[in-house]
């Protein structure tokens, strides 16, 4: 059996994903970054590993990608988190066109050509008022944890205004809203559609093309989509559990049994060539 790893090292998580030769996800793990990058790597991968009941030589490649994929000291090659989440998403959605991923410190769009490969992208500028830190950040404000945003915004009746155009002046105008009595659940989900707006306009620089597919941590929250779906109007394919998590580990670990098939045919050719020599 080929096996094949992909090894996510997000900003806030590290994300593994353990990929059969049927592209079956055999095995995942996710625990926080931290500031030791590649022992949290070494982390990730020994818990997948032994989730799965898997030892290191069982593996045959593994892939590294996220802002991070330069600090796995035992990848056998990286790739960028672009072409990871466009071959992840695909994976799962074959007609995928268009990617929105949401990540803690990250907003990215990218537009697909028919073989998943990026034809263009934008990111956000650099602003973390289009991130999920920035609910985060909002929840922290607010005096919730970030498990408790989605049932927050669940409750909300008339989200509050927040557009601010930076984090810091977003953060100003939560703080006002609380000060003059608006309910932490309105401008929560005051915070929550100032993101989608941002995530939209984003979708409209890389002139989107449907099947959409919304990927990354922050899509956790049930709310978030619904309101893109909302904004777009048009369906959103999302990722089942909490895989919207791991498509890009799961793209890298697809690229890395892709490219052990070419190492195997480069290999294979080169024997045959020097058997008729």
């Amino acid at each position: 059996m080929t096996l094949t790893a992909g090894i996510d090292m997000g900003s806030t998580y590290v994300k593994v994903a353990i990929l059969d030769e049927k592209n079956k996800l055999i095995s995942r793990s996710m625990l926080n970054t931290g500031f030791r990058l590649a022992e949290a790597a070494q982390q990730g991968y020994a818990r997948a590993l032994e989730h799965a009941g898997l030892n290191e030589r069982d593996v045959n490649y593994i892939v590294s990608t996220g802002y991070g994929r330069y600090q796995v000291p035992f990848r056998d090659i990286q790739v960028t988190d672009l072409t990871a989440q466009a071959k992840g998403a695909s994976l799962l959605f074959p007609k995928t066109k268009t990617v929105l991923d949401i990540g803690g410190q990250t907003m990215k769009a990218s537009r697909l050509d028919e073989r998943a490969k990026v034809r263009a992208f934008r990111m956000n500028d650099k602003c973390a008022a289009g991130t999920g830190a920035f609910l985060e950040k909002a929840a922290f404000y607010l005096g919730y944890k970030t498990e408790e945003i989605g049932p927050l915004v669940g409750t909300s009746k008339a989200p509050a205004s927040v557009s601010g155009v930076c984090a810091v002046f977003a953060e100003s105008e939560v703080i006002n809203h609380v000060s003059n009595g608006i309910s932490p659940a309105d401008v929560m989900a005051g915070a929550m559609v100032s993101l989608v707006d941002r995530a939209v306009q984003l979708l409209r620089r890389v002139k989107m093309e449907p099947e959409y597919t919304l990927v990354g941590g922050i899509l956790r929250f049930k709310k978030m989509v619904e309101l893109i779906r909302e904004k777009l109007k048009a369906e959103v394919n999302v990722p089942p559990e909490d895989l919207a998590q791991f498509t890009a580990a799961i793209g890298a670990a697809l690229l890395g049994r892709r490219r052990l098939e070419k190492l195997r045919l480069k290999s294979d050719g080169n024997g045959e060539r020097a058997a008729a020599a």
